[in-house]
């Protein structure tokens, strides 16, 4: 299974952490971001990295060439960032079966194989990882409504008055299917294409979307203090493991 990577953001709420870099080569913990990513895709089995990028793309590319540890990797280049729907249409030529994706900007100590493995067994058109935060935190997410079968029934981004304090963590799988959608998507209030929209389209048509629950932890590296938190979290498990 290949594995798409969205890393064109300027990450201008990291400044000055991105004045000279992208936000994927932000380091965390003594590696970039975009590498915890690239080794977990790795061990999830990816077969190929397709990478979005952008913002200093020459950073990226440069520092890792035309492949990660054996696997190959793919750039596709989205000049202007109008959301993550945008963004992956960026790859739609490069992928022809089931997918997995990640947001660059994430650091995940999680159940990411649950997700990989819901994919798998056929039942599910997509499957992503979700979180639940505190009520006042939902709006900066992509929000969704399940029923009592974990499927996901609505998906709403960034809204003002959530409809429920589940939200999207940024690691989903798909198939083809997820590019149709996305170009029947219309700009949101905020002048992107989200990617919240285009999962809505699909369980319009009825299609079966699958939440699964979250087990460890993330970061969404927003903001220099998330950087922080996800470095001290990074190291606590290091510590743990030494004196295990």
């Amino acid at each position: 299974m290949k594995a798409v990577v969205l890393a064109a953001g300027e990450g201008t709420r990291l400044r000055p952490l991105t004045e000279d870099k992208p936000k994927g080569m932000v380091e965390v913990n003594g590696k970039p971001i975009l590498t915890h990513c690239f080794e977990q895709l790795a061990e999830l089995g990816a077969d190929g990295l397709v990478v979005v990028v952008g913002y200093r793309k020459q950073n990226i590319i440069e520092h890792y060439g035309d492949e990660f540890e054996g696997i190959p990797i793919t750039y596709a280049h989205q000049r202007e960032q109008k959301g993550l729907a945008h963004a992956l249409l960026k790859v739609e030529e490069y992928i022809d079966d089931d997918f997995m994706l990640m947001l660059g900007d994430n650091i995940f100590q999680a159940n990411l194989e649950d997700v990989v493995r819901r994919q798998q067994e056929d039942r599910a058109d997509a499957a992503f990882l979700v979180e639940e935060v505190d009520w006042e935190e939902a709006s900066r997410y992509g929000v969704c409504d399940t029923n009592k079968y974990g499927e996901v029934t609505d998906v709403v981004e960034k809204p003002e008055d959530p409809p429920s304090n589940l939200v999207m963590t940024g690691f989903y799988t798909f198939s083809p299917a997820i590019f149709h959608a996305c170009h029947l998507v219309q700009p949101s209030n905020r002048g992107e294409y989200e990617i919240s929209e285009a999962i809505d389209l699909l369980i319009q048509s009825g299609r079966t979307i699958d939440a699964i629950g979250l087990e460890g932890w993330r970061v969404d590296v927003g903001y220099p203090e998330d950087r922080e938190e996800a470095e001290e979290r990074l190291q606590g498990e290091e510590l743990g493991a030494t004196n295990s």
